[in-house]
């Protein structure tokens, strides 16, 4: 029989290995997807690759699986965060889901001078990472942390990280073209009305910071989370 349910638990994954379901798990399981006892499904945990399970009990508010087989391998990805600037509620659950798939390995949002939300929901963002990382395949869900203001993010920066910058006063014509050193990164997004001129020129003084075009467009900041992501990926990533 086939699985095609994953589910993310936070439980150590082997063969025989008993995995209880919480509520929210056995009410998806048992009432929305109508599993029964003997059902197969795939769990991964961000540590022990992916597993077939069966269903061994079933209940309105409880369950238990029994690990059977790993059906993949750990995958962990690139050493890539995003940061970005929230904006709008559902376009930064947009954000935060592309980026655990194209292969985010954390998502730090970050308080701009111009950003619009003050604040954010990390567990609900969590949870969308999550859910991303189920349909897509994923064996590794990236960490999403709490929000921090640019200023303290980058005085507490780690200069082996490089900075893919971002910045839409560029040519079109450099793009992702000086991009050619390996090892760990993050990519920097602005709000809507980009980073402030201060911001700029602090990402621009930056030895370990790489300033990029995204095109000769002005993107929205979701729009441009992906197609930041995607030239990253192209030049440097997993994709190569």
């Amino acid at each position: 029989m086939d699985a095609k349910i994953r589910l993310y638990v936070e439980h150590p994954l082997g063969v025989g290995q008993s995995v209880p379901l919480d509520k929210g798990q056995a009410h998806y399981l048992f009432g929305v997807m109508r599993q029964a006892v003997g059902g197969q499904v795939l769990l991964f945990n961000g540590q022990d690759g992916e597993w077939r399970a069966s269903i061994a009990k079933a209940g309105k508010r409880a369950g238990e699986l029994i690990c059977e087989e790993q059906t993949k391998p750990l995958q962990m990805p690139p050493d890539l965060w995003l940061c970005f600037a929230p904006i709008k509620k559902a376009r930064t659950d947009f954000i935060v889901e592309k980026a655990a798939e194209m292969g985010a390995a954390r998502i730090v949002p970050m308080q701009t001078e111009f950003t619009n939300s003050g604040r954010i929901q990390r567990d609900r963002l969590q949870a969308h990472a999550v859910e991303a990382a189920e349909q897509c395949g994923g064996t590794y869900v990236p960490e999403v942390a709490d929000m921090v203001r640019f200023d303290r993010l980058l005085h507490d920066w780690n200069p082996d990280r490089r900075i893919m910058f971002c910045d839409e006063t560029l040519a079109a014509s450099q793009i992702g073209s000086q991009m050619d050193t390996a090892g760990p990164w993050a990519i920097f997004i602005g709000p809507e009305g980009g980073f402030s001129q201060k911001e700029g020129d602090r990402l621009r003084a930056l030895d370990y910071a790489t300033s990029v075009s995204l095109g000769p467009r002005i993107l929205r900041a979701d729009t441009a989370a992906v197609a930041a992501m995607t030239i990253w990926q192209q030049a440097l990533g997993d994709w190569v």
